[in-house]
């Protein structure tokens, strides 16, 4: 039975009618890899994170975009609260741990909200990734938003985006934007690398597993859609504490457990392209 085909907004569709520009590599990057979920909440942006880190670990020279405009995240979890130095005509992104690293989070206040229109948002993207001074960066990794707007038809269509990771956890609700999500990026023409099921369970003081967001949904969801799965990433109390404490829990403890498993997805990605 053939797949349904995906369904793009109006606004989508109109812009795609139009003549596409050249897909451009963000310069001073060698690839760039988004990490999506489509589902807001699903813990897209810890994993954005953690990955950044695991395959600086690996020894990757890394930046991480943090694209999300209207929730960015990346200011909290890395411990930055500096503001991006810049010459007037360019911003340099801001080091930490190593990392090469920009979020609209560090123009603007935290508790400020971004009420900003469509274009608004298209031109923050822009000024992301052609006016950064990214420098000689094996990978950059963009935390994408939640959902199939603006941003992700802006980096789909203009910016050349080696590959794409789908994070999601296992309940349906999250699987039906994932599902959207997937459509988006193959109508695109992105690749998708694969699939990951975060917070797929934890294991009690029983040490027994709970699956308490359902169980196989993700990886029956890459299956439909012939998609690689990548594998699980467990419910663990350390990874929320390390992340609100700025120091990630691959840079904070990179021997533990979950680091271990950040660590497998940083050289799949590192043996995929270099």
């Amino acid at each position: 039975m053939p797949k349904e085909k995906p369904e793009l907004s109006d606004a989508m569709k109109a812009q795609m009618r139009r003549k596409t520009p050249e897909k451009n590599p963000i310069k001073g990057t060698k690839f760039t890899i988004a990490i999506s979920s489509a589902k807001g909440g699903v813990g897209k942006s810890t994993f954005a994170t953690n990955l950044t880190l695991a395959l600086k670990k690996i020894g990757c020279r890394v930046g991480l975009l943090d694209a999300d405009i209207y929730g960015p995240s990346v200011p909290k979890m890395l411990g930055i609260n500096e503001k991006p130095k810049s010459d007037g005509q360019k911003l340099d992104p801001v080091i930490k741990y190593d990392v090469q690293c920009m979020s609209i989070g560090f123009l603007t206040d935290q508790q400020t909200p971004m009420i900003w229109r469509g274009p608004m948002v298209t031109s923050a993207i822009k000024t992301f990734t052609q006016k950064v001074n990214w420098k000689d960066l094996d990978f950059i990794i963009v935390d994408m938003p939640p959902g199939t707007g603006d941003t992700q038809l802006t980096f789909s269509q203009e910016i050349k985006i080696d590959g794409a990771i789908i994070v999601s956890t296992p309940q349906e609700v999250a699987l039906l934007d994932v599902v959207r999500g997937i459509k988006m990026f193959d109508k695109l023409g992105v690749k998708i690398l694969g699939l990951v099921d975060n917070m797929s369970f934890f294991v009690g003081d029983d040490g027994k597993k709970y699956k308490i967001f359902g169980e196989g949904g993700v990886k029956k969801t890459s299956e439909e859609f012939q998609k690689n799965f990548l594998g699980e990433i467990p419910i663990n109390s350390e990874i929320g504490k390390c992340g609100d404490e700025g120091k990630p829990i691959v840079e904070s403890d990179v021997n533990h457990e979950i680091s271990k498993i950040y660590l497998d997805f940083a050289k799949i990605i590192k043996s995929t392209y270099l």
